[in-house]
């Protein structure tokens, strides 16, 4: 068949520009266009691990300023604990202090008053005593008729208070 002879004289040189063709861009991609794409992919690739690299970076970053943050925190709770403490000893002592001037006054007011009840105290016994020897010096010349002299109605009314 004559066709298929023609096929091999037709087609031969159609293969041989095709394997050209293909062998040019094989080597046209591999060389030229992979090297290109292949650091394209490793720049990508290195900035990924740089910005992952950043991110590890700015998280211990972070986490030492909260670190910080709660240290200075937990200083400023202490000394505000500290500062309430000393306030409330401070207190402690000015209010014992203000009871104690208090309690030294009202024992100088008590003793005050002691010694004016004392002295009302005698004063009424004085006078209790001049009234009850004017009351027996009148008993006893109504009763009796006899007439006691204001010494001697004295004398007997204090003998009776102090037995008593």
């Amino acid at each position: 068949m004559p066709q298929i002879a023609q096929i091999l004289e037709t087609y031969a040189s159609q293969i041989f520009w095709l394997l050209i063709v293909f062998g040019l861009i094989y080597f046209g991609i591999g060389k030229a266009m992979l090297p290109k794409i292949e650091a394209t992919v490793e720049a990508r690739d290195r900035k990924i691990a740089d910005d992952l690299e950043a991110a590890k970076k700015a998280h211990a970053d972070a986490d030492q300023t909260e670190e910080d943050y709660r240290a200075k925190i937990d200083a400023a709770r202490a000394a505000a604990q500290k500062a309430t403490q000393e306030a409330k000893a401070a207190s402690a002592v000015e209010a014992e202090q203000r009871v104690k001037a208090a309690d030294t006054e009202l024992a100088a007011k008590t003793a005050d008053a002691d010694a004016r009840i004392a002295a009302a105290q005698a004063q009424a016994l004085a006078g209790i005593e001049d009234v009850a020897a004017d009351a027996a010096q009148e008993i006893v010349s109504k009763v009796s008729g006899v007439a006691v002299s204001r010494d001697q109605a004295a004398s007997a009314v204090k003998a009776a208070l102090a037995n008593g």
